[in-house]
């Protein structure tokens, strides 16, 4: 009898059953972790919890009963459909600015309609009524991306400028950050910040002279000075 083959196998499954209570102890606690870190934060803000009046309730819960009162609206399911629609046809990874500027005009279009949505039923599980509350912030994104898109003239990863197929050393150094203010969406430049050295030794240089400028590029150590 191969007593250590036999010994080998069981040790392998006590491993494996050791290892499957461990992913079984994680997906029980992590979330449990979470509750108690929000319930101490929580609790910890004390004088300078944000107060919420009820006037802004009010506002709130009457606007997301809204469909339910509106009368001659869009269907949500309708006006999803069209917004998928519009952003794979006109902002898809190959885009242009005509494309995009269209699509935002539609985007609006769809915005003015989604005021007014109405939805059937009741508040119980209602998938529909649900989706209307969420078309506000599919909106937001939409927009979100499509103004970055319009604003990016170059091509880089998985945006594609078909009127700008480059990409641009000096849109490297920028992000885009979008912010909404009620229905408007502003995008700002913000500059990267500078690659720490010790990152950059580890390149080539020739591989870097694709995504630098002449600028940045003038700033590098020679080889002579790296192996100095």
């Amino acid at each position: 009898m191969d007593k250590g083959g036999d010994a080998d196998r069981r040790l392998l499954a006590a491993e494996g059953v050791f290892e499957r209570h461990l992913d079984v102890v994680a997906q029980v606690t992590a979330p449990a972790g979470a509750g108690l870190g929000a319930a101490e934060y929580v609790e910890n803000v004390g004088k300078d919890r944000a107060a919420v009046s009820e006037a802004d309730v009010a506002a709130a819960a009457e606007a997301a009963l809204a469909p339910f009162t509106n009368t001659g609206g869009a269907n949500p399911y309708t006006l999803h459909a069209e917004l998928q629609q519009t952003m794979n046809d006109l902002v898809g990874i190959i885009r242009t600015a005509a494309e995009v500027q269209a699509a935002l005009e539609r985007l609006e279009q769809l915005r003015a309609r989604a005021r007014s949505v109405t939805v059937e039923g009741h508040r119980q599980f209602n998938p529909g009524w649900h989706l209307a509350l969420d078309l506000d912030n599919m909106l937001l994104v939409s927009q979100c991306v499509a103004r970055a898109a319009l604003e990016r003239q170059e091509s880089r990863g998985g945006h594609t400028r078909d009127d700008f197929p480059q990409m641009s050393p000096q849109w490297r150094q920028v992000n885009l950050i979008c912010s909404a203010d009620g229905d408007t969406v502003s995008v700002e430049h913000q500059p990267l910040p500078v690659m720490p050295p010790e990152l950059l030794g580890l390149f080539d240089r020739t591989e870097l002279a694709k995504y630098m400028t002449s600028d940045e590029l003038r700033t590098l150590p020679t080889q002579a000075e790296e192996t100095s």
